[in-house]
C-alpha cells in the first residue's frame, strides 16, 4: 500500500501537468504511446504464441484511422463526420462489453476461443478512447488553450471520484453483488455511492473550471451515464484478466500494476463523455 501511494503522488502531478502543458502535437504522442502501451499488455489476453505477431493487428488498424480520421486542430475542433463515428463506434462497443461483464461467465462461450474476437476487443477498448481524449483535448484550443484540458482533467476527476466513493460506500455499506462472477468486491451499494460522490465532484469541478453544459441536468445526466459505463468497464477488464488467468496487465507502474490496470475506468468513460458531450 506504501509503495501504491508513492507512485499515485508521483504520477498524479505529472498527469495533470501533461494535461495542461503538453502542446497538441506532443499531448497525442503521449496519448497515443499509453495505447500502444495498453496494446502491448492486451496481447496477453489474445494468448497467441508471440507477443510481437500479436501486437501488429492493432497497429496496423490504429495506423488506419489515422488515414481515415483528421487529426488537425482544425478539424479536432469541428468533430467531424468520423470522429462522431468512432465515438460512436466506442460507445457500441462498452454497451456490449459491460452486457458480456453483467453476464459472465455464460457470455464467454461467445468470444473466449476466438483469438479474432480478442483482438476487435482490445481495439475497440483503446482507440476509440485515444480519438476521445485527444478530441476533447482539443476542443476550443484556438479560443482557450486550457478549455480541453479542464475537459480531460474532469472526466478525470469524475471517475476517480466515483471509484474512491464506491470504494467506501461498498466497504461500509456494500450487501448486493454487482458482478459476482467477475468482481465479488464490487457491490450495487458502491456503485450507488460511486455515483453519487461523482455527480457532486463534477457539479463542482463544472463550476471551478467554468466548463458549460446545456444546462444542469445534461450534467448530470451525462455524468451518470459516463460513470456507470467507467465502473463497469473496469468490470469488462477484470473479466479478460479472470478468463486469461492474470492478476495484473502487467508491473509497470510499481504498487499499481500495468497501464491498462489503472486506465481499465478511463477507457470506458472518455468515448462515452465525449460523445454525450458533443451531442448534447
Amino acid at each position: 500500500m506504501k509503495q501504491r501511494i508513492i507512485t499515485a503522488l508521483i504520477l498524479a502531478p505529472l498527469v495533470i501537468l501533461g494535461i495542461f502543458e503538453l502542446s497538441l502535437p506532443m499531448f497525442t504522442v503521449a496519448i497515443a504511446a499509453i495505447m500502444l502501451i495498453g496494446y502491448w499488455e492486451w496481447t496477453q489476453f489474445v494468448e497467441s504464441k508471440s507477443r510481437v505477431s500479436a501486437l501488429v493487428p492493432a497497429i496496423l488498424v490504429s495506423a488506419f484511422s489515422f488515414a481515415l480520421i483528421p487529426y488537425d486542430s482544425s478539424s479536432l475542433n469541428l468533430v467531424l463526420e468520423p470522429h462522431y463515428l468512432i465515438l460512436g463506434l466506442g460507445c457500441l462497443w462498452w454497451v456490449a462489453a459491460s452486457t458480456l461483464a453483467i453476464t459472465y461467465p455464460k457470455s464467454s462461450a461467445l468470444w473466449q476461443h476466438s483469438k479474432l474476437l480478442r483482438h476487435a476487443f482490445g481495439i475497440l477498448t483503446l482507440l476509440p478512447f485515444f480519438w476521445s481524449v485527444l478530441l476533447l483535448r482539443a476542443e476550443g484550443i484556438n479560443n482557450d488553450v486550457y478549455h480541453g484540458a479542464k475537459l480531460v482533467l474532469y472526466v478525470c476527476f469524475i471517475v476517480w471520484a466515483a471509484d474512491s466513493g464506491a470504494y467506501f460506500a461498498g466497504k461500509s455499506l456494500g450487501k448486493r453483488k454487482m458482478a459476482p462472477n467477475v468482481s465479488p468486491n464490487k457491490t450495487i451499494e458502491g456503485l450507488v455511492g460511486g455515483i453519487i460522490t461523482a455527480v457532486l465532484v463534477g457539479w463542482g469541478t463544472s463550476v471551478w473550471f467554468d466548463i458549460e453544459f446545456t444546462n444542469p441536468l445534461t450534467m448530470i445526466v451525462i455524468t451518470l451515464i459516463t460513470v456507470v459505463i467507467s465502473v463497469l468497464g473496469d468490470l469488462v477488464e477484470s473479466m479478460f484478466k479472470r478468463v486469461s488467468g492474470i492478476k495484473d496487465s502487467s508491473n509497470i507502474i510499481p504498487g499499481h500494476g500495468g497501464v491498462l490496470d489503472r486506465i481499465d475506468s478511463l477507457t470506458a468513460a472518455f468515448p462515452v463523455f465525449a460523445f454525450l458531450y458533443f451531442t448534447l
